[in-house]
């Protein structure tokens, strides 16, 4: 059973997983490291999850803590560097005046 504020932390996660993957994915910035602690906190929790957050995550209804704790664990493995959070969940690009002065 997973601790009621893991579960708060939880489900903040996975509201910015959506908001995050409604990016295209060239515009997206790196997954937050924030986003750690609640997978690793439900990583081995086989206790269902609610169906709405199951849908935001794109698995099947049924689906457990540890199902989409994976989900957030392969969005971090791959990373080689992460945002600042006023980044999330775009990734910064220099306005067109900056860029201008560097050509």
């Amino acid at each position: 059973m997973i601790h009621p504020a893991a579960k708060f932390q939880f489900e903040r996660a996975i509201h910015e997983y959506a908001r995050w993957l409604a990016v295209a994915e060239d515009d997206r910035s790196a997954a937050p490291a924030w986003w750690w602690s609640p997978a690793l906190a439900a990583r081995e929790s086989r206790e269902p999850m609610p169906h709405d957050w199951s849908h935001m995550l794109g698995l099947p209804n049924g689906a457990t803590y540890a199902d989409a704790a994976q989900i957030f664990l392969r969005a971090l493995a791959d990373q080689t560097s992460l945002p600042w959070p006023e980044e999330f969940p775009r990734r910064y690009r220099a306005p067109a005046a900056m860029e201008a002065d560097r050509t």
